[in-house]
């Protein structure tokens, strides 16, 4: 018996009410506590009937009561407040807490109908199911989701802000230059915002070509002699700027351009993020006051200067002429990726709801994602509307469906009442 289910019972109070401990006292469970993810035992804060006397303290789960010494409990000072340990076998005489033994005292198609999910070969294990659930019940738990996601991004960002000293738009530059390399660069463009950081080049912001030669020159792309205006142009500044502020070059074999579109090749993604940065400075201050979507849309709505028309590399000519500019799509995957949780996270770390809610709300105006896993949702019956719910089901299937955590899924209690 894994210990995740009898959590489950637990935690959905689903063990019959005629509860007693190995001694004989009738338990009566006022409240099952709070599941605890930290050190300690599972669950905090319950309240719990025992003989007639009422107990408030931790509940510790295992498959077998012998666990409580196989996990050293008795030795740690963080189980000494357990009023109750539930067990689905009993195989040692030798505990002094109150027990619960659950062995008989659940309905068995409970434990069937969850051995079926895990036993699944669907997509995920409820696939040919959960197209039967009700709207409500789907979109009231992608809310959740959705919170879940954007408060494990807080986790990340804040470290990231620590790191910078609490710069906003230091933080925002390094998040943004992330998601702008697209998956198969994006640690490439992260470290390059890391050795590059972004006052260096607001100090310079009057002079395009520098900001440019910075860019490219710190990524790699300037190492080598070229028969073009232009880049020779960006090598000599960048000769300078590098001596000048120390400036690292990172190994031009970082960067991936095998399987990619060429207007996604990272010599333009650079080119257009230098150019963002050049017309707009500190972004995330205009980002976080803005209540527009639309007008955050705008400080990409960029176009490459003339040279990039027929070039996707430094001195290759490419046949194809057109202009290069960041489309629809592109742009509301950065709004998704980089200025939502960041927007979230600030509302989070100065207890500001409104720009969270502002956050979210972008989101909802966004038009639904499409990849694999919405597809196959929606083969699965699922339509999803906008981005609010896309991102939302993309880390339930994630965080949960990958990893058969059908237990703590809204969707799962549901489905095994079928």
């Amino acid at each position: 018996m894994k210990e995740e289910f009898i959590y489950y019972l637990w935690e959905n109070r689903l063990l019959s009410l005629d509860l007693e401990t190995t001694d004989g006292e009738e338990i009566k469970i006022i409240s099952v506590g709070n599941r605890n993810y930290n050190s300690g035992a599972d669950f905090v804060n319950a309240r719990i009937k025992i003989g007639g006397a009422l107990w408030a303290g931790q509940v510790e789960i295992h498959s077998r009561a012998s666990d409580w010494f196989k996990h050293n409990h008795h030795l740690d000072n963080n189980y000494n407040n357990v009023i109750l340990h539930v067990v689905y076998e009993y195989d040692t005489n030798n505990l002094n807490i109150p027990t619960l033994i659950i062995k008989d005292k659940f309905d068995t198609s409970l434990f069937h109908n969850y051995n079926r999910f895990l036993s699944s070969r669907n997509w995920i294990p409820c696939g040919d199911l959960i197209g039967g659930v009700q709207d409500f019940t789907i979109i009231s738990w992608l809310d959740r989701m959705l919170v879940e996601h954007l408060e494990n991004e807080c986790k990340d960002l804040d470290n990231k802000l620590r790191s910078n000293h609490y710069d906003w738009e230091q933080t925002f530059y390094q998040r943004l230059m992330r998601y702008f390399g697209l998956k198969v660069n994006n640690e490439s463009f992260e470290y390059l915002s890391r050795i590059l950081p972004l006052n260096l080049l607001l100090r310079h912001r009057d002079n395009k070509l520098y900001i440019e030669s910075m860019f490219f020159g710190c990524a790699g792309f300037l190492e080598k002699e070229f028969d073009e205006e232009y880049p020779s142009l960006l090598k000599r500044d960048f000769s300078m700027l590098k001596a000048k502020f120390g400036l690292k070059v990172m190994p031009i074999s970082n960067w991936k351009f095998l399987r990619l579109r060429p207007p996604n090749f990272p010599t333009i993604r650079i080119a257009q993020i230098a150019k963002i940065i050049t017309i707009n400075g500190n972004m995330f201050s205009k980002i976080r006051d803005s209540n527009d979507l639309e007008d955050i849309r705008q400080l990409f709505n960029i176009e490459l200067d003339s040279y990039w028309d027929n070039h996707f590399q430094f001195n290759k000519t490419s046949k194809e002429e057109r202009r290069k500019i960041l489309g629809k799509t592109a742009i509301d995957l950065i709004i998704i990726n980089a200025i939502v949780p960041m927007l979230f996270h600030y509302g989070h770390s100065h207890s500001l709801e409104s720009y969270k809610e502002k956050a979210m709300s972008y989101l909802e105006q966004i038009e639904a994602e499409d990849n694999i896993i919405i597809r196959n949702f929606r083969e699965s019956g699922i339509i999803l509307h906008n981005a609010f719910q896309t991102q939302a089901i993309m880390y339930m299937h994630k965080y949960y469906c990958k990893r058969r955590r059908c237990l703590e899924c809204r969707i799962y209690h549901i489905l095994s009442k079928y």
